[in-house]
């Protein structure tokens, strides 16, 4: 991945932005009295509400907007892992600009079948020891779901997006991007592996004409956002990323990240701008870590190394604190949660390492 894009340090520290992002989010947003997000439907009253916090500031601002804008770090996930996935199978940059004919750039094709398998069993592997610890945690605390067979058997098989009404029957919540992500894993196998940068772009716009023709609460937008519909714009960019990017200077990547954080404020404001917030998240953080020296993100990148792990954990820590934050004391719990998600999310590292890799 040393193609003067995206370093592997770089890569890891994005994934830890990234998982700080979504672990900070997916406690703040279960927190009373705390702005809601934007993630698969667009409520304007989130966003009136966001600046109303932002307006008449209190001691509760950093919750409030790591609600707001934490999950943003699934596009960069999407992202990272086209732009892996271009790295791996398709020789990187090195093919850009040209025609997609086998053996063109000396890669030689990955079959359909072994491909879906690997990458699905590598999802599953990940997945299913936290999925089991959660349950354990889930059935002795209050407020713990009522599974059933059917809906176990789709978690397992990471296809639960698919059914009605996913926000009623994933559980864990954030346990959703399993499903998103096997099916781009699909997509790019089936469609966009080796093709032409027209094929992807298509799909990107279809994909986000479909949701903009959606009313902004409407379950239908839930349901294309859920799956991959909904991610296909940041996994999109990552792909032409791989393939197609160019390096910049220093001063205009900061230039980049101002203007990015400019508009992704701006454009969170409204329905149909909404839509583009992942493209400027992107550029953002991207520009972000090429602006900073290594010797600044170091920690990031130690986060990044964990990111795997702190995802399939941080639910399990998050049901067991939560609860000190709800009786009124907000950052002793979240700090409890941080503190405990980072020391099972190593424990969990060791444990998936005992885990044989599919080939």
């Amino acid at each position: 991945m040393e193609n003067n894009l995206l370093s592997r340090a770089e890569c890891n520290a994005l994934r830890g932005l990234a998982i700080i992002g979504i672990v900070l989010h997916n406690y703040c947003h279960w927190l009373r009295h705390i702005v809601r997000e934007n993630e698969y439907q667009y409520f304007q009253r989130n966003v009136d509400g966001l600046l109303h916090a932002v307006g008449q500031p209190d001691a509760l601002l950093p919750i409030h907007l790591l609600s707001f804008f934490g999950h943003y770090g699934v596009p960069v996930f999407l992202f990272l892992s086209a732009y892996g996935l271009v790295m791996k199978y398709e020789g990187g940059g090195a093919v850009a600009g040209m025609a997609r004919r086998e053996a063109q750039d000396g890669v030689p094709r990955v079959p359909i079948l072994p491909f879906l398998r690997v990458h699905f069993l590598k999802l599953f592997k990940m997945m299913f020891a936290g999925y089991v610890a959660f349950t354990f945690i889930d059935a002795i605390t209050p407020g713990s779901f009522h599974n059933h067979w059917a809906l176990i058997m789709a978690q397992l098989g990471m296809v639960n997006n698919l059914l009605p009404n996913p926000d009623d029957v994933i559980w864990p919540g954030p346990y959703w991007f399993f499903g998103l992500m096997l099916q781009l894993y699909v997509l790019y196998r089936l469609l966009l592996y080796r093709r032409h940068w027209g094929v992807t772009v298509g799909l990107m716009v279809a994909c986000t004409a479909a949701q903009m023709i959606c009313g902004a609460e409407s379950s239908e937008l839930n349901y294309l956002r859920y799956n991959f519909i909904g991610g296909m714009l940041p996994f999109g960019l990552g792909l032409l990323y791989a393939r197609y990017g160019k390096s910049m200077k220093k001063n205009l990547l900061a230039a980049c990240l101002l203007v990015s954080l400019c508009l992704t404020c701006i454009f969170s404001m409204s329905y149909y701008s909404w839509f583009f917030v992942p493209l400027f998240i992107l550029t953002g953080s991207v520009a972000f870590i090429k602006v900073l020296p290594a010797s600044a993100y170091g920690w990031m990148e130690w986060v990044g190394s964990l990111s795997a792990a702190l995802f399939v954990c941080h639910p399990i820590t998050r049901k067991v604190f939560i609860p000190v934050s709800h009786r009124g004391d907000v950052y002793t719990g979240l700090l409890l949660y941080i503190l405990a998600s980072i020391a099972l999310a190593w424990l969990f590292r060791e444990l998936m390492k005992r885990i044989p890799n599919p080939r």
